[in-house]
């Protein structure tokens, strides 16, 4: 017996983005959000044992990086014919035709051996793609960034990856929708080599954020530059090289509709000029970090500035003050517990971190360590991508007589 030809398609596409039938229903789950797809449910789609729903077909779409209408129709079709009791022997050249169409979508999408790979390879690429799957991918990369703020590197680096992939495989189709998905694909570059910096895989990071920067050159859209420099300066080989790519950051998102990104920048240079002993311009930069936050709105910009919360602002103003040793560390610190209040908010993970290290530098060392204490527990219970850098910096501040506290979060951030 012939295989139905939707069958077939479905298949093909997951042969074309290279990938088993378990990677397969991983990204289809990465593209939901739940992991409701197994790959025996993978396999019996292709086999033409099942046609998937129509809700199931939107993040199959997504994971292929395939326009959604022309997969429902075929879906319809395959339907039909197994009401009918088709044997789908006779596949007529209309289905041939829809099925050449949907796998060009994705030739090119295993061009290379990796995530950044695909998306460099499909930048030079030009076709077209429905609204309604450029407004899916779009949304998707920038829900990835939110949910960052709540969820540990390694559970969310098969998601970001996956939807880097269908982005990746999107591109070549783009059409109209083409500078919006470069920029999608870009903040999804950039937050693929955040994870991959935080879960120790440097040269991986830094490949993630060349691409980045060149969807930040393809669109035309400086903030997306500024977003791969201000993530890649907590690796930048010394101080005076992670200034200058702040320095460029700020440049960057200078403008309306930017103000948050830029508090983060000037505020990220304050803590890199504090640590080579600049005193002046790290509070110069504080200052100005400070006041563009005043003019800024974290929830309404762009979504990969979600994490520059009030609490991340307290945050960095202690990093800076602890670092100098200056007088308003106490006033600040108090100021950032009393905004956490009694619960922990997003961002309160790294306002711990920060603020003990802040006290440990600061001499303020029975503190210090009592909030060493407050963000163990609470990295350990609420993940995120910047505990395990935090863990390490606090551990190196404290005494010899907090030995197994410092043992504790080095083992954390391993």
């Amino acid at each position: 017996m012939a295989a139905d030809p939707f069958a077939e398609l479905l298949r093909q596409l997951r042969r074309n983005a290279d990938r088993s039938q378990d990677e397969q229903a991983d990204a289809i789950n990465a593209a939901s959000g739940r992991a409701t797809v197994t790959r025996r449910e993978v396999s019996r789609y292709e086999n033409g044992e099942n046609v998937p729903t129509n809700h199931t077909l939107g993040h199959i779409a997504v994971a292929c990086g395939v326009p959604l209408e022309p997969l429902l129709r075929e879906a319809e079709a395959a339907r039909v014919r197994r009401r009918k009791k088709d044997d789908a022997e006779g596949e007529d050249l209309d289905d041939v035709k829809r099925r050449t169409l949907l796998g060009g979508a994705v030739v090119g999408a295993a061009a290379a051996a990796e995530p950044w790979g695909r998306l460099a390879y499909a930048l030079s690429k030009g076709a077209k793609i429905d609204p309604e799957s450029a407004s899916v991918l779009i949304d998707h990369a920038a829900e990835l960034h939110v949910d960052e703020l709540s969820e540990g590197a390694r559970s969310l680096q098969n998601r970001v990856e996956s939807h880097l992939d269908a982005i990746t495989a999107a591109l070549p189709r783009a059409g109209g929708h083409e500078r919006a998905l470069t920029i999608a694909a870009g903040e999804t570059a950039a937050l693929a080599g955040w994870v991959a910096w935080d879960l120790g895989e440097h040269d991986k990071a830094a490949a993630y954020y060349r691409v980045t920067s060149e969807c930040a050159k393809e669109a035309g859209h400086p903030p997306l530059r500024a977003l791969a420099l201000g993530y890649a300066s907590y690796g930048a080989a010394t101080p005076g090289k992670a200034l200058e790519m702040l320095s460029q950051a700020a440049q960057d998102v200078r403008g309306h509709g930017n103000a948050t990104a830029a508090a983060w920048a000037l505020g990220r240079y304050a803590e890199e000029a504090a640590q080579s002993a600049d005193e002046a311009g790290a509070l110069r930069a504080l200052e100005q970090a400070r006041f563009a936050y005043d003019f800024a709105n974290h929830t309404s910009e762009q979504a990969w500035v979600r994490f520059v919360t009030p609490y991340r602002m307290d945050s960095l103003a202690l990093s800076v003050y602890g670092e100098l040793k200056r007088q308003e560390l106490t006033v600040t610190a108090d100021s950032a517990v009393d905004r956490l209040g009694k619960g922990l908010p997003e961002s309160g993970v790294v306002v711990l971190g920060d603020l003990a290290s802040a006290l440990l530098r600061g001499g303020d060392v029975d503190r210090g360590a009592y909030v060493a204490r407050q963000f163990a527990a609470a990295a350990e219970s609420k993940p995120n991508t910047m505990g395990r850098q935090r863990a390490q910096s606090i551990a190196a501040w404290l005494p010899d007589t907090e030995r197994d506290l410092a043992g504790h979060l080095l083992a954390f951030a391993s």
